[in-house]
């Protein structure tokens, strides 16, 4: 059964900002309580904001889990960048996520500096927090809300689960009163055949290690359900570079078969039914420069 909304419910929009690599996607979802964006030990792995809808309580709490904000060199980068600062901009609530273990380094300083400058307050949220002793971890909270942006500070865990549940009670007290604005057992406003591009694009990440995977795009090309309910799934990764192509590859297929393998079992998982999926790899030297890429991202290309 789902849960119904109750006559005194709230909804509210939740920005989730930081920078790369500090645990976005991972806190994303632990709080919805399912994946709904991919997850890895890389920088940059977020390129568009992501909707990730929660319930608590009788709160609907949509979380955005935006790109993180680092010094943009390209125009993906820019558009990222600007992505993650529409996303505070049009949130009820805009939480910083700090990295505990790396502290304020540039990239934290930069999203501070904007903050501030536009006035805006703020959650101060310390993550990885089983990975620092206590006295630094009070030193680092004391040096960041002397900064005076911080409404609250939250100590957590994203990955083993720990603080998670004050800060979700915490954020689905915060929002507006008002109605839900979509279904109860609805977790993401990510359109399917996005949601499997990604699943393979972290594929990549992970089984790439670091010879490829920012040079990488996932297209889902054609989704065909039948009759049995399973799901064909054809997909096309792009590469940069005619010699990224046989890394992505592998000797005799073997490394996209690995990726295939991978994608297919969580997306059979996500989608509860068989998943037949095709991939396919092709040179496209300038599709960071693609409108196409930007659109099914939900990034400004002129940004």
């Amino acid at each position: 059964m789902t849960e119904s909304p109750p006559e005194e419910s709230r909804f509210g929009f939740v920005a989730v900002l930081g920078a790369p690599n500090v645990g976005k996607s991972t806190l994303i979802n632990r709080l919805v309580g399912s994946k709904v964006t991919i997850v890895s030990p890389k920088v940059q792995t977020t390129r568009s904001r992501i909707l990730g809808i929660a319930l608590h309580g009788g709160s609907q709490i949509v979380l955005v889990d935006t790109p993180g904000i680092f010094q943009p060199k390209r125009r993906l980068d820019r558009a990222m960048v600007a992505a993650a600062w529409q996303g505070a901009s049009d949130a009820d609530i805009v939480c910083l996520l700090v990295d505990s273990e790396r502290g304020v380094d540039a990239d934290a300083q930069r999203i501070v500096e904007g903050l501030k400058k536009d006035g805006r307050q703020a959650v101060l949220v310390l993550n990885k927090i089983d990975r620092v002793k206590r006295e630094n971890l009070l030193a680092l909270s004391a040096r960041l809300n002397e900064i005076g942006i911080f409404s609250d500070t939250f100590m957590l865990s994203a990955l083993n689960g720990d603080g998670v549940g004050d800060f979700l009670d915490f954020i689905a007290g915060r929002v507006p009163p008002g109605v839900w604005h979509y279904p109860e057992d609805q977790i993401s406003d990510l359109p399917q055949r996005l949601l499997a591009a990604e699943v393979t694009r972290e594929q990549l990440f992970h089984l790439t290690h670091q010879e490829v995977p920012y040079a990488v795009a996932v297209d889902t090309d054609s989704w065909e359900t039948f009759r049995d309910g399973s799901v064909k799934i054809m997909q096309t990764i792009y590469v940069q570079r005619d010699s990224q192509k046989p890394i992505i590859l592998g000797k005799g297929g073997s490394l996209i078969k690995r990726v295939g393998a991978a994608a297919r079992g969580e997306l059979t998982e996500m989608l509860g039914c068989a998943v037949h999926l095709f991939l396919h790899v092709k040179v496209r030297e300038k599709w960071s420069e693609d409108r196409s890429h930007f659109r099914a991202w939900g990034l400004d290309y002129n940004a």
